[in-house]
């Protein structure tokens, strides 16, 4: 079980999940927990011979019940690959799978907040190679989804529906717009390279969207990501998450819903060199980017458009 203490100086909870020092760290391409458990072959997490997209709950959580979940979502049964080349049709039905596992995990007492999320890349941290997420049901209402309650607050409204306005009407750091998705890099991008997927209708999350906008924002995720790794001509590191309501009860009262969107924080900044989260980052909280998100968007278009 893992434990929660409060750090008071930061006003944030730590979670300490120790059994997680020893968990599969880059095994051998034949030794892949995530790959499909194949007639004379070494058993793995999926005891099936073949498979779509598998969830399950993760062997080294963070969180547990009554204390909350932690799942492991596998894209597919191929190893080599990655969101990107996963086929239109599968990406859509991940979009579903999302959608069942926010809505089942967030009707539990234990979870207050879900938070679907990808690390790709060794660059963060991954474990793992073969293309998969997590799923995260927190016990609490972690402090970023806080603090984008804090701006619908600060700005009278829907933030992200205010900013998404702002940057349509600006048009310089607009990726990709679609009937029901818009793909941006933020005015105050952190990260070089960063982009919001963002739903143009006020939906809450994924349970709120048509099927039609389902299937644009797995088309808008894929030809993004397909663009990062077009940018350098290689596999793009990046940390994808999905921001949604929160789940709790008093998180839900009215005028404090949020709205679907999907950050993805990408640590390149040059096709060689990384961003590093140090002194300012660390000790003041204060991001300090060598780029302009105008100049990044304007790359990423060029990228996205070589990757399609």
């Amino acid at each position: 079980m893992s434990e929660q203490r409060f750090n008071e100086l930061r006003g944030e909870q730590v979670i300490y999940a120790i059994d997680r020092q020893d968990r599969t760290f880059l095994p051998a391409r034949e030794h892949c927990p995530l790959d499909p458990t194949r007639p004379g072959g070494p058993a793995t997490e999926i005891p099936f011979p073949s498979f779509e997209i598998a969830v399950f709950d993760n062997r080294f959580p963070s969180f547990e019940s009554p204390g909350g979940a932690a799942e492991v979502v596998v894209y597919t049964d191929q190893h080599d690959g990655s969101f990107a080349t996963l086929s239109p049709a599968r990406a859509e039905a991940l979009m579903w799978v999302w959608r069942h596992r926010y809505e089942e995990l967030g009707a539990r007492p234990d979870v207050d907040y879900v938070m679907i999320f990808e690390n790709r890349g060794v660059e963060v941290g991954v474990t793992l190679h073969h293309p998969h997420g997590q799923i995260y049901g927190y016990p609490f209402l972690p402090p970023v989804p806080a603090l984008e309650l804090a701006a619908d607050e600060r700005l009278g409204g829907c933030a992200p529906c205010a900013l998404l306005t702002s940057e349509l009407d600006d048009s310089r750091r607009v990726l990709i717009e679609a009937d029901g998705v818009v793909a941006y890099v933020p005015h105050a991008a952190r990260w070089a390279y960063e982009a919001h997927v963002v739903m143009r209708e006020h939906r809450a999350s994924l349970l709120d969207c048509e099927p039609r906008e389902l299937r644009e924002l797995a088309d808008t995720l894929q030809a993004l990501v397909r663009g990062y790794d077009a940018l350098f001509e290689r596999p793009f590191p990046y940390v994808m998450v999905v921001h949604q309501a929160p789940t709790s009860g008093a998180a839900q009262s009215p005028g404090r819903k949020g709205h679907l969107h999907v950050e993805f924080y990408p640590p390149l900044r040059t096709a060689e060199k990384l961003k590093f989260l140090a002194g300012s980052e660390q000790g003041a909280g204060t991001f300090i980017s060598d780029t302009l998100p105008e100049e990044s968007a304007a790359e990423l278009r060029e990228a996205i458009a070589r990757g399609s």
